[in-house]
């Protein structure tokens, strides 16, 4: 099956796309977006791929599910197009990121700008419903992206993996932590920032981790 997607990932993956899953995900997506309004736009599912092609990946940041407001979701995780109103959980990272790094909150929650410098903003599940949380879950994103960090972590080296949360941080057991950098805190939710997503200090850590590989660090 050919997928429109940036050409190294096509490469990685394409085992993947042969598979009976995923066959079967192409006609459950097709048939959501038919009969429902679906995020993000169709062009923009493969989004994080487009921006961050596999062999410039030097961050990974996992998210769980597109956000389903109107006009949001722009097929990375955490991020949001301009001119948008930033989501509580957004807000809470470029607190984070002031803290410590110092850097001032930007005008906008468009994160195209880390994407391009290699921080693959990945969700688990690639689309949802508009309004419907987790409505697009079990249906074979989740085998999908799997699949993604595993090929990662076997045919990388020395890429930051940062899991915020329960649900990222099982995906610690497809990484392997030898090879790469694992960040583990809190989810920066409202609900949970202050139980150790504030004070992580993730993004000066990974650019100390990459600055000491010979690797660029992250503008964040």
């Amino acid at each position: 099956m050919k997928i429109k997607i940036e050409p190294g990932w096509y490469e990685q993956m394409k085992d993947e796309f042969e598979k009976q899953y995923f066959t079967q995900l192409v006609s459950f997506v097709k048939s959501e977006y038919h009969q429902y309004r679906i995020y993000p736009p169709g062009k923009q599912i493969f989004s994080a791929f487009k921006h961050c092609p596999f062999g410039k990946v030097e961050v990974v940041i996992l998210g769980q599910d597109p956000y389903h407001g109107p006009g949001q979701a722009n097929g990375l995780c955490f991020s949001v197009n301009d001119g948008i109103r930033l989501p509580p959980s957004l807000v809470n990272i470029f607190k984070e990121i002031k803290n410590d790094t110092g850097r001032e909150l930007p005008p906008g929650g468009n994160l195209e700008r880390w994407a391009d410098q290699g921080v693959l903003l990945l969700n688990a599940t690639l689309t949802v419903r508009a309004g419907n949380a987790g409505s697009h879950q079990k249906q074979g994103w989740e085998t999908f992206t799997d699949a993604v960090i595993r090929k990662i972590s076997s045919e990388r080296s020395g890429v930051v993996f940062m899991l915020w949360g329960a649900f990222a941080q099982q995906k610690a057991d497809l990484i392997d932590g030898i090879k790469h950098l694992i960040l583990k805190s809190a989810h920066p939710s409202p609900f949970s920032a202050d139980r150790g997503f504030f004070g992580c200090r993730h993004f000066s850590k990974a650019n100390t981790y990459l600055k000491s590989i010979g690797q660029k660090e992250i503008d964040w």
